[in-house]
């Protein structure tokens, strides 16, 4: 774990209460961050969706008074992150065609996730689902990286009409191993109707973000677990919904 501060490059509405923020400052390893926001005792964890040239793009939603301030923040203001936090997926467990699985703002640190195993020379798939059209964002940067792509809405105003599953099930891509990061009652149904090895990202609160206060423990077929420091990636058969 690393304590740096960043400079606010940018941070701009892109989605309904949806905001990407861009970062420069050094490049990090783990999963996510976890930023102080000016007036607040907890960090907020974030999942890393991008990374290169001396900067960091990051997804977040506006869902309380923390990320309320951060939305406020401009360009030249700075923060302070905790990095090298989480364990990420492994880009080597999938062979030749990977599929990723993303709902929401999952489809941030799956991004990430896509250009890695495109370095590797691998075939990625990737399906988003939200829950209608204003609040889709990444689209065209997976449709630019990826060999394919959909994209469902819950109520048909983007896409396929349905859920992840069901844009999965009209398009029927191959793959030897899958990956998910969305709602926990939306993995859950991917790691249900899916076939084969895959990994899921979960979403727990967090006190620390480091795995000392054991805030984010969650049982696994492997036993308790710290969703921070030993995820928050899993494989498939070690969670228990």
């Amino acid at each position: 774990m690393d304590k740096y501060n960043y400079t606010i490059v940018s941070n701009e509405l892109v989605a309904a209460k949806t905001y990407r923020l861009v970062l420069a400052g050094p490049q990090v390893d783990g999963e996510f961050v976890n930023i102080q926001i000016p007036g607040y005792y907890l960090r907020r964890p974030i999942s890393i969706c991008d990374q290169a040239d001396g900067r960091i793009t990051l997804y977040y939603k506006t869902v309380g008074e923390g990320t309320t301030v951060l939305a406020a923040m401009q360009a030249g203001q700075q923060l302070n992150l905790l990095t090298g936090l989480g364990r990420g997926y492994s880009s080597a467990a999938c062979r030749q065609e990977a599929l990723l699985a993303a709902g929401g703002l999952g489809a941030a640190p799956l991004y990430l996730l896509a250009k890695k195993l495109k370095a590797q020379g691998k075939k990625v798939t990737a399906v988003l689902g939200f829950n209608k059209a204003d609040e889709v964002v990444l689209t065209e940067e997976f449709r630019a990286l990826c060999d394919g792509f959909a994209l469902a809405t819950l109520d048909g105003s983007a896409g396929v009409k349905g859920f992840v599953t069901d844009a999965i099930a009209t398009l029927k891509p191959s793959y030897d191993f899958f990956y998910t990061c969305g709602p926990m009652v939306m993995m859950r149904a991917v790691c249900g109707a899916l076939e084969g090895p895959g990994e899921a990202s979960l979403e727990e609160r967090m006190g620390c973000g480091a795995g000392f206060c054991y805030c984010c423990s969650i049982k696994t077929t492997a036993g308790t677990k710290r969703v921070c420091k030993d995820g928050p990636v899993f494989k498939k058969e070690e969670i228990i919904w």
